[in-house]
């Protein structure tokens, strides 16, 4: 056989990598000089899927710590989601640990399959493998791109490579999907011997295909603001084919015990997943469904009234945020609330729910609801008790007022995230049907051709978010509500009526226990029509689909907050200065604004030593400075 050019790993140079999976063997001979079993191409597809699955060192540094913090999806207090970076964590993810070696797998598919077939010695699939290789490539790439911005396409050829620009790889990448995606032929009846090599879908081709499709749907939609021509082209072609639509389409990896790439991304026991305050905004009050309906009898009692906003402690909880509740610490449960939110995450005392989370399993805390509130000397100010109660937290900076409170971040005291989504049993979601349908809705508001109109995809979308969670008993009276929520949305597709500047709500003081009332503001999100609407049918659609990607799909709603500013996210406190987010003060804190919210990472150090030319080539494509807040070129200026 012909010798077949090494395949180097982009932006580092060096050797071949190892794999290190069982099922997978060294990577770094040249595939065309080795034996049968070596050389077949479902294997590589499979060496790429499984790393890309992330083992928990990486998991816990890129999806974790990275995505869930920078899409809002769970509470860390700072991190990148108040401008910082650690190169450590980046470094490990992007090259030979990570991406690196599941590029380098996913391209040497392609290269295998391509020689095969020109040679014409293939299997009667060897073509649909191909373009199943060309499809995930291009998510691999969409992961790259969407994170650092600027990447090469040419990374795998044994030099170091240029980079091209962001438009340049979006264009590619859509390119790859279409034809892909059109080339497989759902006709062929055969498949690989070991369909476990496709650990998504078995090597079913037409749900290839139609997760190419709807892969499309997402780059495409990604263009609106800054390329809508491209966008709707791309998006219209892609709508009229075969589609992700129903859950067993869904593209998801089972995840299982051990420390292994299949181990479960969210199952490392010293991580709380605590509630982040803006999912809990957007859920308290959405779709009219009432807390007393949804818990039993016995927490039930634990309701407050609809016009109770919580216990005031202005010497404990920061005020410096536009968090529209900021300051109010809820002593109960909202008197109505979106019901995915209770299966999500498990209410703070709840022990006998058997998805309550008790991590970790070496310390007590987790059980632990009974907490004090004191003053700067130490001494006890308030005893709380966080059993069954609704907080959520916001990020940035508490400075005293985070020093005198042992309540508010403690890991018994808040909700944290239900224990079926970190006991490694999940299978973990890369895309789910509802996107699809969200996608299509948010088309239908821009009069894109659709297949549907946009109030079908869109309460399509909510059913199979609900069914997904379990709760379908609640849709029909859920998207009929015209409630809003605490950013001033509803559900009804129907219900565009804006709500007022803001809303009398009850209080009690905490220190003194006195009652009064206090006009909450709905916020105001200057990063979508300037602060101007709440409640119009694009809010209302990437409200339920941040709801829905919650917890699985971090990237997406990190994705959508950068390109339209939507949904609503509160800003870090700023109680003290932000060390890695300056622009954010004490006199602006009210205010959206892109410079307040991370938009990209920082290139690992390796790169400009390793590639001098590419990495200069990446700062001039990227038009700006190479940290955490310069957007990308389709994200929101």
């Amino acid at each position: 056989m012909k010798n077949m050019k090494k395949i180097i790993l982009p932006l580092v140079s060096g050797a071949l990598l190892a794999t290190g999976c069982n099922k997978f063997d060294e990577i770094n001979i040249d595939p065309l000089q080795a034996n049968e079993q070596q050389v077949q191409v479902e294997y590589f597809i499979d060496g790429a899927m499984m790393t890309d699955q992330m083992d928990p060192n990486i998991s816990e540094r890129t999806f974790v710590l990275y995505w869930k913090n920078a899409a809002h999806q769970q509470w860390s207090g700072g991190g990148i989601a108040t401008g910082g970076y650690n190169d450590d964590w980046s470094s490990q993810w992007y090259g030979t640990s990570y991406m690196g070696k599941a590029l380098n797998r996913i391209y040497s598919a392609v290269d295998v399959a391509e020689k095969q077939i020109a040679s014409g010695k293939v299997k009667s699939y060897t073509n649909n493998l191909l373009q199943i290789a060309r499809i995930y490539r291009a998510y691999l790439l969409s992961e790259l791109t969407d994170n650092f911005g600027p990447i090469p396409l040419n990374g795998f050829q044994g030099v170091n490579p240029t980079f091209s620009d962001v438009k340049s790889v979006y264009y590619f990448m859509l390119d790859e999907l279409k034809d892909a995606s059109n080339k497989i032929d759902i006709s062929v009846g055969e498949k690989p011997g070991n369909t476990g090599l496709d650990q998504a879908y078995g090597f079913d081709y037409a749900k290839w295909q139609k997760y190419g499709n709807s892969m499309r749907l997402r780059l495409a939609m990604r263009l609106s603001e800054v390329d809508p021509g491209k966008a709707k082209a791309e998006f219209e072609d892609a709508a009229a084919k075969p589609l992700i639509l129903n859950a067993d389409e869904n593209f998801g990896v089972a995840e299982r015990p051990g420390w292994d790439d299949l181990t479960g991304v969210m199952t490392r026991e010293w991580n709380y997943y605590q509630l982040p305050q803006t999912y809990s905004n957007l859920v308290v009050g959405l779709g009219g469904i009432k807390s007393a309906d949804q818990v039993s009898p016995a927490i039930a009692a634990y309701v407050k009234p609809a016009d109770y906003v919580g216990m005031k402690f202005a010497d404990h909880w920061p005020s410096k945020t536009n968090d529209p509740i900021a300051g109010y610490w809820l002593d109960g449960l909202p008197y109505t609330i979106d019901p995915r939110a209770y299966k999500t995450f498990i209410l703070p005392g709840d022990f006998t729910n058997p998805d309550f989370n008790s991590y970790p399993s070496w310390d007590n805390s987790a059980h632990t609801t009974v907490r004090t509130l004191t003053d700067a000397g130490g001494n006890t100010v308030k005893t709380l008790d966080a059993k069954f109660t609704w907080n959520g937290l916001v990020n940035g900076a508490w400075g005293e007022k985070g020093a005198k409170n042992n309540v508010a971040t403690y890991n018994g005291c808040t909700p944290r995230l239900a224990n079926h989504y970190r006991n490694n049993t999940a299978v973990r979601l890369f895309f789910a049907n509802w996107e699809t349908y969200f996608l299509l809705a948010e088309a239908a508001t821009y009069h894109w051709a659709v297949p549907m109109t946009g109030k079908q995809a869109y309460e399509a979308g909510i059913d199979a978010s609900f069914a997904y969670v379990g709760v379908s008993q609640y849709a029909s009276a859920y998207k009929s509500s015209t409630d809003y929520n605490r950013a001033g949305t509803s559900v009804s597709w129907d219900h565009t009526d804006e709500p007022g500047a803001s809303h009398t709500m009850n209080y009690v003081d905490g220190y003194t226990g006195t009652s009064g009332s206090v006009s909450i503001l709905y916020p105001v999100n200057t990063l979508y029509k300037n602060g101007s609407v709440k409640n119009d049918q694009l809010t209302k659609i990437l409200t339920q689909k941040f709801i829905a990607q919650n917890p699985w799909i971090p990237m997406e709603a990190w994705s959508d907050q950068r390109r339209l500013g939507l949904p609503f996210f509160e800003n870090p406190a700023v109680e003290t200065a932000l060390t890695n987010m300056p622009d954010l003060n004490a006199s602006n804190y009210m205010t959206s604004s892109v410079k307040f919210f991370p938009q990209r990472i920082k290139y690992p150090s390796g790169v400009p030593g390793t590639n001098p030319t590419g990495y200069e080539q990446a700062l001039q494509q990227l038009g700006g400075a190479d940290n955490v807040m310069t957007p990308l070129w389709w994200a929101k200026h």
